[in-house]
């Protein structure tokens, strides 16, 4: 069976319009849910479905309904619910699998959401006790200042769950040394497939005969899983690779310990959630090391990359990581690689094709120095071709590194032309002696299909990771995922190997009797069966009950692909990116510093994220793509509508563009999504305002005590407040002098003096903010500069954020048009606003074609510039003080991340202590925080991430606006700051406060 007519049982219902036997069984579900009392939140919304059908793998499998348990005791309602039934129940953590493991046509189980609680820390016994939806990363975040860590560290750690990583027995970075996650399960409580609780720990000899003399399910399930073990114990030796990445899911060979103890978990964790649910985890944490150094090698082949692993083994590093020359090509387009090239970027004649990143952490900073000299002293004498290496000791620069490392996985999903990197002979693991050979055997599996692709992964360890570029919508390549599968998965096992290394098994659970052999699969389907006899659990992975559902095949699942191949060619081309999304997940981020995703992070609902709004949209394409006489199609209105109400929560940040590997561009979609919209649909009276908004400011400025006594007038404020706009703020144009106005007259003479330089005065600044517009023309002027102030220029931003896109044109150009004006004398056009400022790089590129656009600088971009010009002289402090911290706007967080750090050059060199901070967004977004159904959410956001930063800086209109709005206080630009300085009107210990 194969092909992607190979659909059969369960698979073969991927229609958004559930069939007659479905409803029932979901409606029966429902009503047993109710009466078990369940407290979470259940969707059975088309938009939710489609949301959960895909992973970051190749699959889309339309689940039956979505669950949310606000409480772990809601595991046991949905389990007791489900009991009997013929649906079956998936977990799904972080979303991120790359094999399907959550994927389902029953119910999927979502603990995400809710059950993210850390429940208990003993910081003398180094135990933490956490629900299964905790992320990786916020469990770090709690754990540091107490100077622990949890080890196992994935590439998605900002979106992985505790719970899903324990369902894969997660690893990573570092795993040589510090082992996976079933190394550190201390205890687990789980829902065992009655409903009922089983706390698993470790069990002695005696407490183990204790358990097994009972009837009840617990005793059944130990009885077996220990027979299990002692009858097929020479088998298990055979069979089980002797490697750091062991064969999961089950694991039989880790069960009975070294001290003769019998641990559960060590079968539970790597079981996908096709034995029991987890409802919470006891896990042992370590101290993190004191010291970490870096060492960067370059190579001319990825050949000798890999070979030199053995290298540099003896000195006994943490972790050796290798990318090849398609992740590095990848990465060097990438934003993070601005700030690295001082490491990564330096020119070499011979051409990088492959790279290391060598960790040393300890300790003892002499030990470690120790290491490091013997790596270098091992590289020298190396036989391979190694162009150079560099140590990095600076903890924010391998920080950085690691993190263009972890993005290795999603920037191979980004397009090349119609193909891109996909996810499924992904994590393979060989002993690392062996990989070099197995590596170069594997690329010519892929050569032999005429494939690119790129590798990177856990060398020292044995681990790999590659990406084949296929087109997935295109059948001919979608044929290939089953020859190169059986190719790989022949190739690993002859090396000894396993074709799942570390992102567990999932679909390519057909794969399990070659591993495991047919006499240890067969025990692994009797264990399968104890535990879980209805087969209410993920069923069709790694191990099937009977004969009802076998475990599904590899191309028995339909692909992702198959859907997208059915949108029409213009849809595509305008939703091209939500075709690309590859489900990696880094919008499902919570950090609070992160600018992407603010509304994903307030709510914790996945419809509400750039993954979320990139699956609808394609999901809408391909509706509106299908005849209307296709089944699906039935389902368009409501998806309409749900789309558009998740795009209604879109801030526009434009984070997503570039923080997201793929660059999925959510508001540039979406703009274009409300131009179709609305062709068809009466637009609300706000949006006209919107569209109007800009020339109506422009009376305003010319009476602003007149336009806000109006605006603060009771009843215009309510007719505002009936058109859904509340909280305006206050017109405070700037107030120039005459001869700081741009005229033609100095635009001629002003191209032969190189201290010229015009600033433009955006509509949002101007209007509201103009005393930033003052300061800023001050400062120029102080420092010696001819500077002239443009009138007020519109952007057109609101008229592109709502749709209007003829309108948005029309501005756009007009704009441009001013624009080229100026650039033909070859004056510096400085921008003041980062949101307005960087529509110049986006939107109106489109707009312009291929007609180039005249540079726009930022400020501080502007002045550095003048500053390594030696134009601006170095101005030293004479006291010191407390550093001012600088924010950027989010939007200019994700497209200039060095923004902050500029501020901070061009301050202290002006004599201001300064440092470089971070914020997600402020929820404020051009008009979002003043409108009034989503004012809630907009404060929810400030909450979340701005509350707390106190005094700072503050670059951002939005920024601004939102602070004093919210919590009472306005930050200073830090143009303000600077022109109250360099004019002598503060004295040397100035607050912002």
């Amino acid at each position: 069976m194969g092909g992607d007519a190979a659909l059969s049982g369960e698979t073969r219902h991927s229609g958004l319009t559930l069939a007659a036997s479905e409803i029932a069984a979901r409606d029966t579900f429902l009503a047993r849910l109710a009466t078990e009392g369940f407290e979470g939140d259940v969707t059975p919304q088309v938009s939710a479905r489609l949301v959960a059908a895909t992973d970051n793998s190749i699959y889309q499998r339309l689940p039956t309904l979505v669950i949310y348990p606000r409480t772990i005791e809601d595991l046991n309602r949905a389990v007791r619910a489900a009991a009997g039934g013929r649906l079956t129940l998936a977990v799904r953590g972080g979303g991120t699998g790359t094999n399907g493991q959550s994927l389902t046509s029953g119910i999927i189980v979502d603990v995400a959401r809710y059950l993210d609680r850390i429940l208990d820390f003993d910081a003398e016994a180094g135990l933490v006790t956490v629900e299964p939806g905790v992320v990786l990363a916020r469990l770090n975040a709690f754990l540091k200042p107490h100077g622990y860590f949890f080890p196992p560290t994935v590439s998605t750690a900002t979106r992985a769950t505790v719970g899903g990583m324990v369902a894969t027995d997660a690893s990573g970075k570092g795993s040589r040394i510090y082992g996976r996650t079933s190394d550190y399960i201390e205890t687990m409580d789980v829902v065992l497939s009655d409903g009922s609780d089983l706390h698993v720990g470790k069990l002695s000899p005696a407490a183990l005969k204790q358990v097994e003399a009972k009837e009840d399910l617990p005793a059944r399930i130990y009885r077996e899983v220990h027979r299990v073990i002692t009858e097929r114990a020479d088998e298990i030796r055979r069979v089980f690779p002797d490697m750091n990445r062991g064969l999961t899911g089950y694991n039989l060979q880790n069960i009975l310990l070294e001290d003769g103890q019998f641990s559960l978990a060590r079968l539970l964790a790597g079981s996908e959630g096709t034995l029991a649910l987890t409802k919470r985890i006891v896990l042992r944490v370590r101290r993190l090391p004191k010291f970490r150094q870096l060492l960067v090698v370059r190579y001319a082949s990825f050949d000798h990359t890999l070979r030199d692993v053995q290298t540099i083994l003896p000195s006994d590093p943490s972790a050796i990581e290798v990318l090849d020359d398609r992740v590095l090509e990848k990465a060097s387009q990438d934003i993070v690689w601005q700030s690295l090239e001082s490491v990564l970027g330096a020119r070499s004649e011979i051409p990088v094709r492959g790279m290391s990143f060598v960790e040393f952490v300890g300790d003892d900073a002499d030990h470690l120095h120790r290491q490091m000299q013997e790596a270098v002293t091992l590289l020298e004498s190396s036989p391979y071709e190694v162009i150079d290496y560099k140590p990095v000791s600076d903890q924010e620069i391998i920080n950085q590194l690691w993190t263009l490392r972890e993005k290795s996985v999603g920037l191979l999903g980004r397009p090349d032309g119609h193909k891109q990197g996909v996810a499924f002979v992904e994590d393979t693991a060989v002993p690392p002696e062996a990989l070099a050979d197995y590596v170069a055997e594997f690329r010519a599996i892929l050569d032999s299909h005429n494939l690119s692709y790129g590798m990177f992964g856990h060398a020292d360890v044995g681990c790999l990771h590659v990406r084949p570029f296929l087109d997935m919508l295109s059948e001919k390549d979608r044929a290939l995922i089953r020859p190169i599968s059986d190719a790989v998965a022949n190739l690993t096992k002859k090396h000894g190997g396993l074709l799942w290394g570390e992102h567990g098994r999932g679909y390519r659970g057909e794969f399990s009797p070659l591993f495991f052999g047919e006499k240890l699969f067969r025990e692994l389907c009797k264990i399968k069966e104890v535990f879980d006899p209805e087969d209410i659990f993920n069923r069709g992975k790694l191990a099937p009950v009977g004969d009802a559902y076998p475990v599904d095949r590899i191309d028995g699942v339909p692909f992702k692909g198959q859907f997208d191949e059915q949108i029409s060619a213009d849809l595509r081309e305008k939703f091209g990116l939500s075709v690309s999304c590859n489900g990696n997940g880094a919008c499902y981020n919570r950090e609070p510093d992160m600018a992407m995703c603010p509304s994903y992070k307030a709510t914790k609902d996945r419809l509400q994220s750039p993954k979320g709004r990139a699956t609808l949209l394609r999901s809408w394409a391909r509706l509106n793509s299908l005849p209307d006489s296709a089944p699906d199609k039935n389902a368009l209105p409501e998806l309409t509508a749900e789309l558009k109400a998740s795009l209604d929560t879109c801030l526009s940040c434009k984070a997503c563009a570039t923080q997201c590997p793929i660059r999925v561009d959510i508001p540039s979609m979406r703009s274009k999504f409300l131009d179709l919209y609305f062709r068809t649909r009466q637009r609300p009276v706000r949006d006209y305002l919107v569209y109007w908004l800009e020339p109506l400011l422009g009376i305003g400025r010319r009476m602003p005590r007149l336009a806000n006594a109006l605006m603060q007038n009771p009843l215009s404020a309510g007719v505002l407040k009936r058109v859904g706009v509340v909280d305006l703020p206050a017109l405070k144009p700037a107030s120039l002098p005459r001869t700081a106005l741009l005229t033609r007259e100095w635009l001629r003479q002003a191209g032969k003096n190189d201290r010229s330089v015009v600033l433009i005065q955006d509509s949002f600044t101007g209007t509201f903010d103009g005393g930033v517009i003052e300061s800023a023309y001050a400062l120029l002027s102080s420092l010696g500069m001819d500077v002239r102030v443009t009138p007020v220029w519109n952007n057109g931003k609101a008229r592109h954020v709502r749709g209007f896109r003829k309108g948005f044109t029309s501005t756009a150009r007009e704009t441009l048009r001013q624009l080229r004006n100026i650039g033909r004398h070859n004056i510096p056009v400085v921008s003041l606003d980062a949101a307005t400022g960087l529509m110049f790089e986006q939107e109106y590129k489109d707009i312009a074609g291929t007609e180039a656009v005249p540079c726009v600088l930022s400020l501080e971009g502007f002045l550095k510039l003048q500053i390594a010009k030696g134009l601006i002289k170095k101005n030293v402090p004479t006291t010191e003080t407390m550093a001012l911290t600088v924010i950027s706007h989010c939007t200019e967080q994700a497209v200039r991340p060095g923004s902050a750090q500029d501020w901070v050059t061009v301050l202290q060199h002006l004599g201001i202590h300064a440092q470089a901070g971070r914020a997600g967004c402020c929820g404020m977004a051009g008009l979002f925080g003043h409108e009034r159904e989503h004012a809630d959410l907009s404060a929810a956001i400030f909450e979340q991430n701005w509350a707390e930063k106190g005094d700072v800086l503050a670059t951002g209109f939005s920024c601004r606006c939102q602070a004093k709005r919210l919590a009472g206080r306005r930050p200073a630009h830090p143009v303000e700051v600077l022109s109250a300085r360099i004019q002598r009107k503060i004295p040397e210990d100035y607050s912002t406060s």
